[in-house]
């Protein structure tokens, strides 16, 4: 009989495995900037936004009360116009559906079907429209960044997919973490714009438009980037050591 037989009153159990989204105890509350709540309530601000901006020009017969400039010798141009704008803003719903922890953690089956719904009823069809039909029948000015960053975006989405279906959920999270900050690229872009108009403020729109089409996409990967690796150092041991690892997502020394 081993030493291990013959002790007994001692109950041997597998350490826990912790999810993603547990954080490890503090001493101190963390500020209010370190927290994910203040963020992502934002971020819903931005998206609501977005819909309040998108709607109401679009729900209409009328091609005149488009923000977006129509191709009169392509007639299906603003039936096709309205089918992105419908699919892209699922697209921000259901991200925020995605990117909610509590949801995720309470009822993953939700999660599962709106990332369904995202990559599929949302991301492939907006971006394909994009790609093939809204971007050889726009102007010039930006076509090429948003053309770019159609791309990026299909690609990011159906590479996270690609890996929730293998079960690797860490690099999973971390591509989607990138479709989402390239999903709120033209978001953001709305909004800078009405300031400006709301503001009176002078610039040369073909600038604006040609600034932010590449702008706006590259700062949110920069930022998806910056959070990655600021969250994977928060959950290592060794906060001041290691390096981040571009493959997993995680901190290695």
């Amino acid at each position: 009989m081993s030493q291990n037989t013959q002790q007994t009153g001692l109950q041997m159990t597998p350490p826990e495995v912790l999810d993603t989204d547990q954080r490890p105890a503090v001493g101190a509350e963390r500020p209010w900037w370190k927290k994910y709540y203040p963020w992502y309530a934002v971020v819903g601000g931005t998206v609501l936004f977005n819909l309040l901006y998108s709607f109401p020009h679009y729900f209409t017969t009328d091609s005149q009360a488009s923000r977006s400039p129509i191709d009169s010798s392509f007639h299906p141009h603003f039936a096709f116009l309205i089918a992105h704008v419908v699919t892209g803003n699922l697209a921000l719903v259901t991200m925020m559906l995605q990117a909610w922890p509590h949801l995720r953690r309470t009822r993953p089956e939700v999660h599962r079907w709106s990332g369904r719904v995202y990559v599929f009823g949302a991301v492939i069809p907006t971006t394909l429209i994009v790609l093939f039909v809204l971007v050889p029948h726009r102007p010039n000015q930006g076509s090429t960044g948003l053309a770019c960053s159609a791309v990026l975006w299909l690609g990011t989405t159906l590479y996270a997919w690609r890996k929730a279906r293998l079960h690797r959920y860490a690099e999973h999270r971390r591509w989607m973490i990138y479709s989402f900050s390239l999903a709120l690229f033209t978001t953001y872009g709305r909004v800078v714009a009405e300031m400006i108009l709301n503001w009176g403020l002078r610039v040369n729109t073909e600038i604006l438009i040609e600034g932010t089409s590449w702008g706006a996409w590259i700062i949110n990967l920069l930022i998806a980037q910056a959070y990655l690796e600021f969250t994977a150092r928060r959950r290592s041991k060794d906060l001041p050591a290691g390096r981040f690892d571009p493959a997993t997502g995680a901190i290695r020394q």
